[in-house]
């Protein structure tokens, strides 16, 4: 079946799901290898306890996509959303960061990204959020264009003032 054909189906995931539980992984772990994740495996560690992690966490919620017919432990994992909802004091409102988007290589340019994003942003508004908030890579150019295609822009208080930095420190 040629890509353009392809039936996708794009879900929020059930982390209490077995096939769901090793898509995550399977998608967790290529985009983890993948230069825009850092192009390193996940460990022997995240990839035993990440799933069990996210479902103990309310806050936490997943999308997937499956490329394929059938059931999901049939069809072949394609793409995938981690977020986590954290709250905004000014709004004083939940919000939703995306914390992790990957759609495959070989099924890129489907709008297979936009399409777990409307899921996401869907699943924002039931929890009612305010809005939604992710970090891209300035090199990430194609990520870039599918996050401002689907509404999101820089954040900035005041243009004046600037726009704001991601930052991190490692415990």
């Amino acid at each position: 079946m040629s890509r353009t054909t392809e039936t996708v189906r794009v879900c929020r995931a059930d982390y209490n799901d077995p096939a769901h539980a090793r898509a995550l992984v399977h998608m967790l772990d290529a985009y983890a290898r993948d230069p825009m994740g850092g192009g390193q495996a996940l460990s022997d560690f995240a990839r035993a306890n990440v799933v069990s992690a996210l479902a103990a966490r309310p806050q936490a919620f997943s999308v997937l996509a499956f490329a394929g017919e059938g059931r999901d432990d049939a069809v072949t994992a394609v793409g995938l959303v981690n977020c986590i909802e954290g709250f905004s004091t000014f709004a004083c409102m939940p919000l939703v960061n995306v914390h992790d988007l990957a759609v495959v290589s070989a099924h890129r340019g489907q709008h297979i990204g936009e399409r777990m994003l409307n899921l996401v942003e869907a699943i924002a508004r039931e929890r009612g959020a305010c809005k939604l908030t992710l970090e891209v890579l300035s090199g990430n150019a194609s990520a870039i264009c599918l996050y401002q295609r689907v509404g999101f822009a820089p954040y900035a208080l005041d243009p004046a003032i600037g726009s704001a930095q991601f930052l991190q420190k490692y415990l």
